[in-house]
């Protein structure tokens, strides 16, 4: 992964809170799972903004589901993570887990 294409950690967040929603996510799910696991506010348009930049990336893919009388008419979109997705997440865990081996020893000091 070359630096350009690091994740940024509320981009790691939001594709791991997409993971764990599963399948059918959508934002208002994947905004519910991040504030409950932060335990803070998110807004709402900065996970609507790197939902949509992490598409733009390859990370994520989207597609519509019907749409629903409750939503007027308007389709809800569903969210997946792209293998490339989670390639991504897993070298940026094993960069920090190398960053975090020998810490303690470290810290001892």
């Amino acid at each position: 992964m070359g630096r350009q294409n690091l994740l940024g950690s509320f981009e790691q967040m939001v594709l791991l809170a997409v993971r764990q929603v599963g399948e059918g996510a959508y934002a208002p799910a994947i905004l519910e799972r991040l504030q409950a696991t932060m335990n803070r506010k998110v807004s709402r348009g900065a996970v609507y903004v790197t939902l949509d930049r992490l598409q733009q990336r390859g990370l994520l893919t989207s597609s519509s589901a019907p749409a629903e009388p409750g939503r007027g008419g308007r389709p809800r979109r569903h969210v997946q993570v792209t293998p490339e997705g989670i390639q991504q997440l897993e070298e940026v865990r094993a960069y920090l887990d190398s960053l975090w081996d020998g810490l303690d020893a470290v810290q001892e000091d």
